[in-house]
């Protein structure tokens, strides 16, 4: 019934796999505690992506109709702007977690851009509805991430001497 949404939510699983795999591998290449805790972090919330599209794959492949309201109480959570705390990163790590952000705040783009693509090719409110919160889902954390790249760069110049600007 839902051909169309389950092929897209195939691959935006996949999506949200690669991410958790990345930041599993970030974190354990991490030098301090916290940097690795933060890693984590992003790796459980890819995670829960993870889950929630499985939960949503499976209603829709068991023939379910797509209701937005029901998926608004059952699912997607918008985080909080303020969900990651990272604290100082320490002189030595930074340069590679500033690597490791640059990568996420990509996949964060792609994320998005896919949703806005597979949104265009759907036919059924409801699923241009359910793209949509999966937009803002992404585009929370590339806000984020953007926000935290821009505070590791400036310590970053910092520690490079480069300040002040």
């Amino acid at each position: 019934m839902y051909k169309e949404e389950l092929a897209i939510i195939s691959q935006a699983i996949l999506n949200e796999v690669e991410g958790r795999e990345f930041y599993l591998m970030a974190s354990a290449q991490a030098t301090s505690n916290g940097t690795q805790q933060a890693f984590l972090e992003l790796a459980n919330e890819e995670r829960k992506h993870e889950e929630y599209l499985k939960k949503l794959w499976n209603e829709l492949s068991g023939g379910s109709e797509l209701d937005i309201e029901s998926v608004l109480e059952t699912g997607i959570e918008i985080p909080s702007p303020k969900i990651y705390q990272w604290g100082k990163v320490d002189k030595d790590s930074i340069s590679s977690t500033m690597s490791v952000f640059s990568v996420g705040m990509q996949m964060e783009q792609h994320s998005v851009k896919f949703y806005e693509d597979a949104k265009s090719k759907l036919s059924s409110r409801a699923g241009k509805e359910l793209f949509d919160l999966l937009i803002k889902w992404e585009n929370v954390h590339l806000t984020q991430f953007n926000e935290q790249y821009k505070l590791l760069k400036e310590e970053w110049w910092s520690y490079q001497e480069f300040a002040p600007f």
